[in-house]
């Protein structure tokens, strides 16, 4: 049996975190869910912020959802295939220089990449000039991608490093042994990839998608950078119902759609590590 004394030094240890979590992210929470179902006009309690948040932001609503699970299956198909090659890769000089460029958008903050790609990916941007200059496009031709699309390039190009550098790490704990017997029958590096490797990290494959996927859809400065006109992203919708209209309720309803796709993810998660057997990692 545990001593008083050491549970008492085990709780002083972690209430300074507790009471961090509990005022910076339970209480804000918390109110922010109840404001969500308050009527400013009535002083009751209804849906009337829902309505009026689907009927002004559906679109809104649809294109989050849409953008950002696009862009996490983006990510993780292309950090899969960045972590196998880094993991399975035959030729040294390669895999190094491959680990070396991969990484720069780790260290780039939102704001600086939604800037970046204003100007890579505008009709006059880096892209179509570059395009163009080598005489695949004519001018008349250029296009402007500051749309979801452009959101899209940006999450997945910011994001990417992240999951992947998960995945690689993952993938290189693993025993080999498995990884050599394969080769010595034959087998190529897909096969390997998809057969051997990638079902043992699943569970990390699924927390890098998720803790993407929970980013990209809190994310500010890209959308609002890249995005000039409707729809576009609810944190967009958001900033602009406080800031504008200071309508709170609508602003929160808006927040809490947000964190019902997150539950999802969440869910999705637990409900995929439960079913292969064990609790999710």
């Amino acid at each position: 049996m545990r001593r008083p004394s050491a549970t008492l030094a085990a709780l002083a240890l972690l209430l300074p975190a507790l009471l961090m979590v509990g005022l910076l992210f339970v209480y804000p929470l918390a109110f922010s869910l109840t404001y969500a179902f308050r009527n400013e006009v009535t002083g009751g309690w209804d849906l009337g912020n829902f309505t009026k948040a689907f009927a002004l932001y559906g679109n809104d609503i649809a294109l989050t959802a849409g953008v950002t699970v696009l862009s996490t299956a983006l990510v993780g198909v292309f950090a899969i295939a960045i972590a196998g090659y880094i993991t399975l890769g035959e030729n040294p000089r390669s895999v190094a220089i491959l680990k070396w460029i991969y990484r720069w958008p780790l260290f780039i903050p939102f704001v600086v990449a939604a800037q970046l790609m204003r100007t890579f990916l505008a009709k006059n941007g880096m892209l179509n000039n570059t395009l163009m200059s080598l005489g695949l496009i004519e001018p008349l031709q250029a296009l402007s991608f500051l749309d979801w699309r452009g959101v899209v390039v940006t999450f997945v190009w910011k994001q990417l490093p992240f999951a992947a550098l998960l995945i690689s790490g993952a993938m290189a704990s693993m025993d080999r042994s498995m990884i050599e017997s394969a080769r010595g029958l034959g087998a190529g590096r897909f096969r390997i990839l998809m057969e051997i490797v990638l079902p043992q990290v699943l569970s990390t494959v699924w927390v890098s998608l998720i803790l993407s996927f929970v980013t990209m859809l809190s994310a500010l400065s890209v959308p609002m950078m890249i995005v000039a006109g409707s729809p576009t992203m609810l944190t967009v919708d958001m900033a602009w119902r406080v800031n504008s209209y200071g309508d709170y309720g609508v602003a929160n309803a808006l927040g809490f759609v947000s964190f019902a796709m997150s539950g999802v993810a969440a869910w999705f998660y637990l409900r995929q590590g439960l079913r292969s057997g064990g609790q999710p990692k």
